[in-house]
């Protein structure tokens, strides 16, 4: 069996719970169904408590919960929420004894990682902590391994994370020894001698409009695209829908690496065309590719961010090795050529693009004028040598008649 679900709480001895997705729906609807019933405070007169008792308790956030006696003492009690896992010491006074809800099971199912066993035997407090950084309120897959014998005990499961095994993952940081260790070469960094590299993005049939994104400009001719996945899909050809579920996955992955990114090598080899991941500007780290060595003291290198094409010069302390797993999602940015235009030959504007003279700067600010934020549409005419197509703006117009009007560039027939 498997399913989606969300990480409710990790308990203090590694215990993960979790909320299958499929639960979702009902378990909201008994909630809004106890907040109707129990309105106000606790009970507020003397009552004999006793362990296992079924209960509702007024959470920190004023929400009444499920829950149940897990230790009497004093004045406190210490109850766990059932349906999300968690426990917590609560004055008698948030709490209200009911047999309200009983015949329906707890939501949260305690589990455990399948042939996973902690170094010393049970979870150091530094992995618990991890876990709980690392998994609390985030959607993952889970794989069930084996059925408990007991139906209240922990469900052995396998869980991955971003396309990660968690119990590979915490194996690699030494927090455990796994049996199953077919993840660990697949979750490991790629080192140089493996010659590791992209997949390339499926490209439309030529003829096919397709809607996209325009990510970066090199010239108003030269520029990166992706296939826009924003749009209604249902009517796309199997190409865009692969490119929309790839672009979806790779962003899910991509969220949890910059999670973990810390734990990653810096990379040592600086081979030409080596993927990577590479911190950008706002922060996160990206999918990139190593281009050149722009400088030696210190070591200065040229990047190249494949899902949008745009180019980088960062120091070695922003790259990092880059996780297996995230080399099975094609590029998203194709580089493509504009066809049906070419520099106006009269262009008399002195400004012009350094690494391409033939264009002047206005040319390419006009033409990103055209196409950002912008829906466009396209459709190839050529994949060899180059990619080619035609661009069209929202209003169907081929984007570059804008700079034919301003004799910023010519009809190339």
């Amino acid at each position: 069996k498997i399913f989606q679900a969300v990480v409710s709480c990790i308990g203090s001895d590694g215990t993960i719970y979790i909320i299958p997705k499929s639960f979702e729906t009902a378990l909201n609807k008994l909630m809004v169904e106890i907040q109707n019933t129990f309105k106000g405070l606790g009970l507020l007169i003397p009552y004999c408590w006793k362990k296992g008792e079924a209960c509702v308790v007024r959470g920190s956030d004023t929400v009444w919960y499920r829950a149940k006696i897990v230790e009497v003492s004093g004045s406190t009690l210490q109850v766990q929420y059932i349906d999300h896992g968690y426990i917590e010491s609560i004055p008698q006074c948030h709490l209200y004894p009911t047999t309200f809800y009983t015949g329906i099971p707890p939501f949260c199912i305690p589990c455990q990682l399948y042939k996973t066993l902690p170094i010393g035997n049970f979870w150091q407090q530094d992995a618990v902590d991890y876990l709980q950084e690392l998994l609390k309120n985030e959607e993952v897959e889970i794989h069930v391994e084996e059925l408990p014998d007991n139906p209240w005990d922990k469900l052995s499961i396998s869980l991955y994370f971003g396309g990660m095994s968690l119990s590979s993952f915490m194996a690699y940081q030494k927090y455990c020894v796994t049996e199953d260790c077919q993840d660990i070469q697949k979750l490991g960094v790629c080192e140089g001698d493996l010659s590791p590299s992209y997949l390339l993005q499926p490209l439309p049939v030529p003829g096919e409009i397709f809607p996209v994104t325009v990510t970066h400009l090199v010239s108003p001719k030269e520029l990166y695209i992706c296939l826009d996945s924003s749009g209604n899909l249902t009517k796309c050809s199997a190409t865009k829908r692969a490119a929309s579920c790839d672009s979806e996955s790779l962003n899910k992955a991509l969220k949890w690496c910059n999670k973990i990114v810390k734990t990653l090598p810096h990379l040592t080899n600086f081979r030409k065309e080596l993927p990577c991941l590479a911190e950008y500007v706002d922060g996160l780290w990206y999918r990139a590719k190593l281009l050149s060595i722009t400088q030696l003291v210190p070591v200065q290198i040229l990047v190249q961010f494949v899902d949008y094409g745009t180019y980088l010069v960062a120091p070695t302390s922003r790259l990092r090795h880059i996780p297996c797993h995230l080399l099975k999602y094609p590029v998203q940015a194709v580089r493509v050529l504009l066809a049906g235009f070419r520099p106006a030959s009269d262009d008399k504007n002195v400004e012009r693009i350094p690494y391409s003279p033939e264009w002047s700067l206005k040319a390419l600010w006009t033409m990103m004028d055209c196409v950002e934020g912008k829906h466009l549409s396209a459709s190839i005419l050529t994949v060899s040598p180059e990619v080619t197509i035609s661009l069209y703006g929202d209003d169907k117009n081929l984007v570059h008649l804008k700079l034919i009007e301003m004799g910023l560039a010519e009809l190339d027939e």
